[in-house]
């Protein structure tokens, strides 16, 4: 399908951050762009803030001045809705209230012709919701973009239950063009991103109400050991716990109350407490002036002797550990086995999601040690662990040295089930399992939408492939099973693949 032409006039509705945003993305591809605002002056205050930004690229010789000049001359603030009669695509980013929205709509089919495209972009209302006392429902879309709109690749395109999916690959390629990356998705809650990102802060925020580890350590495993470009609780910190507490409340009651989707209590404290993050100058972390951020608990050092690493068997996911012992000139003999690690007293083995006291008695591990899963770990430069209650203090630092003489940071956490990327990970690839499950995007569109749209290091599904198979199915049993609830049940679909051999890569 074709992308519409860049003489097709686009209007944007709402000339905040997010709108005034868009607007520049679609003058930059060419097209005259309105730029209407109900309250005075802001779409004229909109286009002077997409200049004050542009001239500072000029300034650095990053952009011409002629570019920066036909580009303003596209953006035309207007004052009224009937100025948008002739856009051919009309784009609204107002506030986030459905009658507000629905009026507008139906004002917008009034004033526009009959073949204009509209498209809201709304983080969290359903397009269905929205199109349903239209005329022409089929003729509204979602095209939700991510902020910085002129910076974020995603836009997730979203069909409402009437949508004409023709008119949805316009838009798709119309996007393309504008040279974002867009993702298909139905119109339901939390759409891809808001609602397979909720566990990423979700479970690390379980993990500091268990007492597991504190948010400095989790933040820092989440990006030294899983390669995510912030951790968690920072990220709360920058969106605002008020936006991103709204939006789990949002998913978790428009999904009936599913647990997967609860809201944390800490959160909800801090929201009580106007500890919004950095913009109230306090969250998680202090953004006073001359504060020092906390950091991440580590594993004094410990002393290495020479004696050799025995691998036993496959140790599947956590082979680049091994490959990191061989560069680092260790004794490393490989033996048949059961996929674990031994060095002195420590028996060592990849998290599997179960408890390491628990491992230990089942499986019959004396001092066992468990660690996290590495996004990368011949370039990882930490890792976490957690023992047994029975494991002795010199296996657990027979285990640190080990680790440290690879050039990891160790982080040792109480025993929690899966421990900290793993169990995040588990718990992203089964809810956009689930998406795929229940036809809400491809698995390529959830893996896409989770790169482009908050900068996951890998697609939570591709990367689950690479884990091997039936390894977060293991997993997500195994943390159902510790923590007795429906919150970890294993989606259907990864339960299927488990036992039929395939794979979500194409």
């Amino acid at each position: 399908m074709q992308a519409l032409n860049s003489s097709v006039k686009i209007a944007v509705i709402g000339a905040g951050a997010m709108g005034s945003g868009i607007a520049q993305v679609a003058a930059q591809a060419g097209h005259q762009v309105y730029l209407q605002d109900q309250q005075a002056g802001a779409a004229e205050k909109g286009k002077a803030g997409v200049a004050k930004v542009l001239q500072k690229r000029v300034d650095k010789g990053k952009m011409q001045q002629a570019d920066l000049d036909a580009l303003l001359s596209r953006i035309q603030p207007v004052d009224a809705l009937e100025e948008l009669a002739d856009a051919g695509l009309v784009i609204e980013a107002i506030i986030e209230n459905l009658d507000i929205k629905r009026q507008l709509f139906a004002n917008l089919e009034s004033i526009c012709g009959e073949e204009v495209i509209l498209a809201t972009n709304t983080s969290s209302i359903l397009v269905t919701s929205l199109g349903a006392q239209l005329k022409r429902p089929e003729r509204l879309l979602g095209m939700h973009f991510f902020n910085p709109a002129p910076l974020m690749a995603l836009v997730e395109v979203i069909l409402g239950l009437a949508t004409d999916k023709k008119l949805a690959e316009v838009v798709h390629a119309t996007a393309t063009a504008w040279g974002k990356k867009p993702v298909f998705a139905t119109s339901t809650p939390g759409f891809i991103v808001n609602r397979v990102a909720r566990p990423f802060y979700a479970e690390s925020l379980r993990l500091m109400q268990e007492q597991a580890a504190d948010p400095a350590t989790l933040d820092a495993l989440l990006r030294e050991a899983g390669s995510f470009r912030m951790g968690p609780f920072e990220l709360m910190d920058l969106i605002g716990h008020d936006v991103n507490y709204a939006v789990t409340e949002s998913v978790f009651s428009a999904y009936y109350g599913d647990f997967r989707f609860q809201p944390s209590l800490i959160q909800k404290a801090l929201v009580e407490a106007g500890r919004l993050g950095r913009k109230t100058g306090q969250g998680f972390y202090s953004y006073a002036e001359g504060a020092e951020r906390p950091t991440a608990a580590t594993q004094p050092q410990q002393s290495f002797t020479e004696q050799p690493v025995i691998i036993e068997g496959e140790l599947g996911a956590a082979s680049g550990l091994a490959e990191r012992f061989k560069q680092a000139g260790l004794n490393v003999i490989e033996r048949a086995g059961a996929g674990v690690l031994r060095y002195g007293e420590a028996t060592l083995a990849l998290t599997d999601g179960r408890m390491a006291g628990e491992r230990l008695v089942t499986d019959g591990l004396q001092d066992l040690v468990v660690f996290d899963l590495a996004k990368d770990y011949k370039n990882a430069t930490r890792l976490a662990i957690a023992a047994a209650k029975q494991t002795s203090t010199t296996a657990i630092n027979d285990a640190t040295a080990l680790l440290q003489k690879a050039g990891l940071a160790v982080s040792l956490l109480s025993d929690a089930p899966g421990l900290v990327v793993m169990r995040t990970l588990a718990m992203l690839a089964n809810e956009a399992a689930d998406a795929v499950l229940q036809g809400v995007a491809s698995a390529a569109d959830v893996d896409l939408a989770m790169c482009a749209g908050v900068n996951y290091p890998q697609g939570p599904l591709s990367w689950s492939d690479n884990l091997g198979q039936g390894v977060i199915w293991q997993v997500l049993t195994n943390l159902q099973a510790s923590y007795g609830e429906d919150r970890y049940r294993p989606s259907l679909l990864l339960r299927q693949y488990a036992f039929t051999g395939q794979s979500f890569s194409v």
